[in-house]
């Protein structure tokens, strides 16, 4: 997997990283009856899809590296779903929705991605 020593230096891993601190800076502006619900599961949904990719990042096995992804896929459609609640509840805008679900869309390419990339080299193994 070329140049690749730790989670932080894939681009996925930056990606989903750099959502999840916009997600907390959205979030924080949502109404305080919140804080227990949406912004806290939209919050854990987020940061759970980096988590995920560093966990599996050394796991030995292709099932395991892709059981972790997979997660993080989940994660990924839980977050969209949570921006579609947001904004349906006017905790957000339009602009701020559509650049977070492109944001989280360009995450999913870069997803399947790793995945089509790590599947290649447990082949050539």
């Amino acid at each position: 997997m070329g140049n690749i020593i730790s989670f932080r230096d894939l681009i996925v891993w930056q990606k989903s990283h750099a959502l999840v601190l916009e997600i907390y800076a959205i979030s924080s502006a949502f109404s305080k009856e919140e804080t227990y619900a949406l912004t806290n599961q939209l919050r854990r949904a987020a940061v759970s899809i980096p988590a995920n990719i560093a966990e599996g990042f050394n796991k030995k096995t292709l099932p395991n590296k892709l059981n972790y992804i997979s997660h993080s896929e989940g994660s990924l459609q839980e977050v969209k779903y949570y921006f579609i609640l947001a904004k349906d509840l006017n905790y957000i805008n339009n602009a701020t929705f559509e650049n977070t679900i492109s944001s989280c869309d360009e995450i999913g390419k870069l997803l399947n991605g790793y995945i089509k990339t790590i599947k290649n080299y447990y082949q050539k193994k």
